[in-house]
């Protein structure tokens, strides 16, 4: 059930060179949460604003950096022996706002109703995740339609200009991530 989630030691691996160079910049964690924020919502200026397939370069190169300031926010706290519980609030709330963000770059594209659905669905996920932990459970990530593959779901929507069935898409792969995240997450607190 991992998805593209599985991916991430290798793209993790990837940035290990830009964390380094983060590490003697002595960069803050909280910054890179912060830019993660700004990268989605440049992003979701660009699906906004740029009609498809124009859109598609942009959205897709400020989601990969949304996606590699979220991982590298965290490892580099790890590494810089700078992990605090305010840091770990920050950096959770960093992600579900990225995650709204770029969704609010759907508003011009399709019905209001049909982006708050999926703006509610693309958040559970982590609110069940998270659950999880609270409750002592390991945290559970991935799915059919993550973090990850939600950006990938918004590429296809700059690139296509199908919005709507993009976000039919992600409201139904993120609810039943959802579900699947719980359904896991039941048996384990049983």
């Amino acid at each position: 059930m991992n998805g593209l989630y599985a991916l991430k030691p290798w793209y993790a691996d990837r940035l290990s060179g830009v964390r380094a160079s983060l590490v003697r910049r002595e960069v803050s964690p909280d910054t890179l949460t912060a830019a993660g924020v700004a990268a989605a919502a440049g992003a979701a200026a660009s699906l906004a604003w740029l009609p498809a397939p124009v859109a598609a370069l942009p959205v897709a190169v400020l989601l990969a950096a949304r996606l590699a300031f979220a991982n590298l926010d965290g490892a580099l706290a790890r590494d810089t022996g700078r992990t605090t519980r305010r840091g770990a609030v920050l950096n959770e709330l960093g992600d579900r706002v990225a995650d709204l963000v770029v969704l609010a770059g759907f508003l011009p594209l399709a019905p209001l109703w049909l982006v708050a659905l999926a703006a509610l669905a693309a958040t559970l996920p982590s609110w069940v995740s998270l659950a999880g932990a609270a409750a002592g459970a390991p945290r559970r990530n991935g799915g059919p339609v993550g973090k990850t593959e939600r950006c990938l779901l918004v590429v296809v929507a700059a690139a296509s200009g199908w919005a709507v069935p993009v976000l039919a898409v992600i409201a139904a792969g993120s609810l039943l991530t959802a579900a699947l995240r719980l359904a896991g997450l039941w048996r384990e607190t049983a």
